[in-house]
Formats: C-alpha cells, structure tokens, sequence
C-alpha cells in the first residue's frame, strides 16, 4: 500500500473523498485515516475535486451522488475519459438505494457502491476491497 518518495519516506495512498455534507465528509475522512491511515482530501463537490485533481495523483476516489454544480455521476464519467484516472477505483457512498442507482453508477464506471447510512466497518471493508 505505501510506496516511497525521493528521500525513502514511506507514502500514504492518496484518497479523494468527494461529498457536500460537511459532516459526513468529516466522518468518512476521519474513519479511513484512522483505521487505514490513508492520506485523505476532501471536496465538497464534484467542481472543488476536478480543481484538486490535477495536482495530486489519487489512488482511491469515494463520492457522494446527489451534489450541487458537478455531481457524483458527472465526476465519474469525466475521471473515467481521463487517462490518468481512467482505471483508478471509484466507490460511490450515497443515499440512492435503489437499485437502478446502483446499476447506473456501476454502469458509468464505479468499482463499488455503498448506501448511507452505514457502518465504520462496511466503509473500511469496501474501502480495503480497493486500495492498490
């Protein structure tokens, strides 16, 4: 999981955790830094993580579906057409529990989908399910 940078320092994997409720964004950040120490940035919707995007090399991608101005949807049909981000796993956390939501995000490219509400356990699982 950790490579090394240029002085031999092990990395942290680079997750992006996209999602406009501040609490809940705070929960997940909080939840994978401390049982996966990841490296966690937060957006807080999909327009603030394409400004993040380009400078940083993210590993894991989590977003929420329903945001303002970009939302999850958008997100991952852009990423997907990015050749950086084209194979870079995306898990969708969001409320929609239908399963046509489901379907459409897997369809458009997500590696994974998790219903809110759920357990500190269901997202470091799923979330370890798709770490390099």
């Amino acid at each position: 999981m950790d490579s090394h940078n240029a002085f031999g320092e092990a990395m942290k994997t680079k997750v992006l955790v996209v999602e406009d409720n501040s609490a809940m964004r705070s929960l997940i950040a909080t939840a994978l830094d401390q049982h996966l120490n990841l490296d966690v940035y937060e957006a807080e919707n999909g327009f603030s993580a394409l400004k993040l995007i380009p400078d940083n090399e993210f590993q894991l991608i989590l977003t929420d579906i329903n945001m303002p101005d970009i939302n999850g949807l958008e997100l991952i049909t852009f990423l997907r057409q990015h050749p950086v981000y084209s194979q870079v796993p995306i898990l969708i956390i969001s409320t929609e529990a239908g399963d046509e939501d489901r379907r459409r995000g897997l369809a458009i490219g997500a590696n994974g989908y998790l219903t809110k509400p759920f357990t500190e356990g269901q997202l470091v699982d799923l979330v370890q399910q798709h770490l390099p």
